[in-house]
């Protein structure tokens, strides 16, 4: 079964949302829970239990087993929180920070008007809450070659019958040249939120067989 992020996801035959990131066990290498974001942004993003996907592929999206309704009383993922720079974390047993995105607020200088951001202060962070232990990626995710060389951004992952992740697909290039390269598990050095490092060299990967991405 194929995750493809930024995918269409359905309940009864209905776009809901779509699949906005993936939430991993790096240890165990599996799929736990997928997060899915409302339609044209508004509302509430769900943690949802990868055990409630369709385990079929779908044509143009990915379908879930529950009704639009159940979705909704799934938990919230998104927290907010005003804290001092590089201070993010949590303390509860349950939960740990995923993907996380700052928002910079300014600052009023001494003639009131408003300046730089304050590098040094406090800041807005919007971030997600995910299971204790598990890792969150997105579209953006940076893949990282073994030599250190950024290649490319996490695009999905192939999974077999019990979530275990098989393959995980790498895009990489410029806007009009992006081409997918399916990168075995076993090449997959270690997953931390927000980023995958490789065993393989950035030249080791160019040898991996590719195609084009068609999205426009």
């Amino acid at each position: 079964m194929r995750l493809e992020l930024g995918k269409p996801v359905l309940c009864e035959d209905k776009e809901v949302g779509k699949l906005a990131d993936l939430v991993v066990d790096p240890v165990a290498k599996r799929v736990t829970h997928l997060v899915v974001k409302p339609e044209r942004g508004a509302g509430t993003s769900h943690l949802v239990p990868v055990s409630l996907v369709e385990p079929s592929e779908q044509v143009g999206g990915v379908a879930l087993t529950c009704s639009a309704a159940e979705l909704e009383a799934l938990p919230p993922v998104e927290e907010f929180a005003y804290l001092r720079v590089g201070s993010l974390r949590t303390d509860d047993p349950d939960w740990d920070v995923g993907v996380s995105d700052v928002l910079a607020l300014p600052y009023y200088d001494s003639t009131g008007l408003t300046g730089a951001v304050d590098a040094v202060g406090d800041m807005g962070v919007v971030y997600d809450r995910i299971p204790k232990g598990d890792v969150e990626l997105r579209r953006s995710s940076r893949v990282v070659a073994s030599d250190g060389d950024y290649i490319g951004d996490v695009d999905g992952f192939l999974v077999d019958d019990g979530e275990h992740i098989t393959h995980f697909v790498l895009e990489r290039g410029h806007l009009w040249g992006r081409r997918e390269v399916t990168v075995p598990i076993g090449a997959v050095a270690s997953v931390e939120s927000d980023a995958v490092t490789l065993t393989l060299s950035k030249d080791e990967v160019g040898e991996l067989p590719s195609h084009r991405v068609h999205r426009w």
